[in-house]
């Protein structure tokens, strides 16, 4: 794993570029490479792409797993069936993101996919509409699909932090006569606070792990809208062949991954009372 990770940050500052060249020099400005990517127009869009397809899909993944998380922890509520219910939510998640992508490019198709004959048919629209190269919404499917694939995986993050928690607070809460949502609201939430953290963090790496989603169904479009930092970086790798920019590149990225889990650290140090 070491020396992968040493070489491209090495040939991020030199000037290799096409398939199976091994020679290369080092820039005479060696930041060049990190300077020219910081300034690319597609890099900053993709950089906002990548941030708002995060919060689009993320912000309801959370709720959505917070709220099935206490359906299924309640004491009172003794949910039936809760393991076939858990295995339904997560299922999603053990489909391959490339599979899910040709599924939903079928449902979206223009113009004769289910979706446009179903929006027909109840009068939504009068004629097709072709999602694909509309931005707004190659985006939110884009969001819609990742949201769908891993609410069921946070939601059982939430449930083992939940689990994990002392039960004799909510006996004391219960003997207090307390409610169900002031349970959840002042001893559930604050308590697994480093838990909802943790998965924030994941969900940030995740999104940058699925080129294959957008490529399959986008393709970076149209006009760059759906491009995310990963599939961006691979352009530039693939079809540019530029790889001492492509290994900047993926330099930035992991130097914007590592800030956040230095922040995630500091966050949940903190909380334990260490000096981190």
């Amino acid at each position: 794993m070491l020396y992968p990770f040493v070489y491209t940050a090495v040939i991020g500052f030199t000037d290799l570029r096409g398939l199976g060249k091994t020679d290369f020099k080092f820039l005479e400005k060696p930041f060049q490479n990190f300077v020219t990517i910081l300034n690319n127009k597609t890099f900053r869009m993709s950089l906002q792409n990548t941030f708002k397809i995060w919060i689009i899909n993320f912000i309801p993944q959370i709720l959505l797993a917070l709220l099935l998380t206490a359906w299924f922890t309640g004491r009172r509520l003794r949910i039936k069936g809760q393991g076939a219910f858990k295995v339904l939510f997560y299922m999603p998640n053990i489909i391959t993101a490339a599979t899910i992508a040709i599924l939903f490019s079928v449902l979206f198709m223009y113009p004769t996919g289910p979706i446009n004959y179903l929006l027909q048919k109840l009068g939504v629209i009068n004629e097709p509409f072709f999602f694909i190269v509309s931005k707004l919404a190659s985006q939110l499917i884009v969001a819609f699909i990742q949201f769908w694939m891993w609410f069921g995986y946070t939601m059982l993050i939430l449930i083992s932090g939940v689990l994990g928690l002392n039960p004799e607070m909510y006996e004391a809460a219960d003997i207090d006569g307390s409610s169900a949502l002031y349970k959840f609201a002042r001893i559930t939430l604050p308590y697994i606070s480093p838990v909802l953290v943790l998965t924030t963090l994941l969900r940030v790496i995740w999104i940058l792990n699925f080129p294959d989603l957008i490529y399959t169904m986008t393709r970076g479009g149209p006009a760059n809208t759906s491009h995310i930092l990963s599939t961006y970086m691979i352009d530039m790798l693939m079809f540019n062949q530029d790889y001492g920019k492509a290994a900047a590149f993926g330099v930035i990225i992991m130097v914007i991954l590592l800030s956040y889990a230095v922040f995630y650290l500091r966050v949940t140090k903190y909380e334990e009372g260490s000096d981190f």
